[in-house]
């Protein structure tokens, strides 16, 4: 298993189509916000394939994680974990003191377990009931 930085938007976005669009129903404008180009995109490798992805948008010492996916093949083998692991000391590379994301409800347990903690009400996004959650970093 590795995690690392990637400029392959090409196959960051073959991971989300897969998994945010295929299995889960979610549009194309959804997930392709425009915001990729200015992002820093993660990537886990298991050998030679392309396994799983997570996105960070940074403004001033606020990291976003976003876009956590992994190909339903490859759940359950600490992919995910790694990824956000990687993700928290990205942001604190970059400068970042906050880590927030938009989990999804039935993801929160697997955040709470890295540290973060829900705020505020649950929300609609893309049609996916989710929960804002914070880590102090």
């Amino acid at each position: 298993m590795t995690i690392a930085v990637t400029d392959k938007l090409d196959v960051v976005l073959a991971i989300r189509r897969k998994v945010f669009i295929e299995e889960q129903g979610i549009s194309f404008d959804d997930d392709v916000d425009g915001k990729d180009p200015t992002a820093i995109h993660l990537i886990a490798t298991d050998g030679e394939n392309a396994v799983g992805t997570a996105r960070l948008l940074i403004s001033g010492e606020v990291g976003n994680i976003g876009r956590v996916a992994v190909l339903k093949e490859s759940r359950g083998q600490g992919f995910g974990k790694a990824l956000v692991l990687f993700a928290l000391d990205e942001l604190r590379r970059q400068g970042a003191s906050r880590a927030m994301l938009g989990a999804q409800t039935s993801a929160t347990g697997f955040y709470e377990a890295l540290g973060f903690a829900a705020i505020g009400p649950e929300f609609i996004d893309a049609g996916i009931p989710h929960r804002e959650m914070v880590l102090e970093l």
